[in-house]
């Protein structure tokens, strides 16, 4: 999936600790920002529903290992995939702004 304006995978800004609960860098841009909080809420998703990446994916029809990219912060989902993992998981995923960091990240 393409990444937003040449922004780097968004795991890629990790400064200290594992993706998705690691620190990231200073310069981060906002969308390493609500893509680590996705991956957040989509590991809460998965941990409150008790599916698997691969039940997920056959309820979604989305790959198991798009799923586990989206997790681990090496892609950035299309809003069909998100829509799908959505409405799956009866939760939401998509962070909003509270994805931003009190200050403000690179653009």
């Amino acid at each position: 999936m393409p990444r937003s304006s040449n922004d780097k995978v968004p795991s890629a800004y990790v400064a200290d600790g594992a993706w998705p609960h690691a620190a990231l860098a200073p310069d981060a841009p906002v969308s390493a920002h609500f893509a680590q909080a996705l991956a957040r809420n989509l590991e809460r998703g998965l941990a409150s529903s008790g599916q698997s990446l691969r039940t997920l994916a056959e309820a979604t029809g989305i790959n198991h290992t798009t799923i586990g990219r989206v997790l681990g912060g090496k892609v950035l989902p299309d809003i069909g995939t998100l829509a799908r993992l959505e409405v799956a998981l009866g939760f939401q995923i998509w962070p909003g702004l509270a994805a931003l960091p009190t200050s403000p990240p690179a653009e």
